[in-house]
């Protein structure tokens, strides 16, 4: 077994539920995580035997670029991509931070963190 990082992936998007949030967007900070089992890769220094973290970062983007007023579905749909495209993987979270919202008060950043095992 083994685990497999992504952090700070940054990107600018357009969620939330307010309207301006549609026009104006803001910035993100993405953080992934999965356990899959890395014993094959471990032994063979072949990509094709482990989770790509390209294509887990990329997953990311294209979901980050498809609007949401939540970012709770955002992650969830994250994670569900995983999980359909890597079978290897038994556990996935994903952190979705909003930097700077546009909430009273000065805040750096809100998030959410989704979080799946595979039954």
């Amino acid at each position: 077994m083994g685990i497999i990082k992504v952090n700070n992936i940054r990107l600018y998007a357009y969620h939330g539920c307010m309207a301006e949030e549609a026009i104006v967007g803001s910035d993100y900070r993405v953080d992934i995580c999965v356990h899959a089992n890395l014993d094959k890769a471990s032994v063979s220094d072949n990509l094709d035997d482990t989770i790509d973290y390209v294509r887990l970062r990329e997953i990311v983007e294209e979901q980050m670029n498809i609007r949401a007023k939540l970012l709770e579905v955002v992650a969830r749909r994250v994670i569900d991509l995983y999980f359909a495209e890597f079978q290897e993987i038994s556990y996935a979270s994903v952190c979705i931070a909003k930097i700077n919202p546009p909430i009273q008060g000065d805040v750096e950043s809100v998030s959410v963190t989704y979080e799946k095992s595979r039954s």
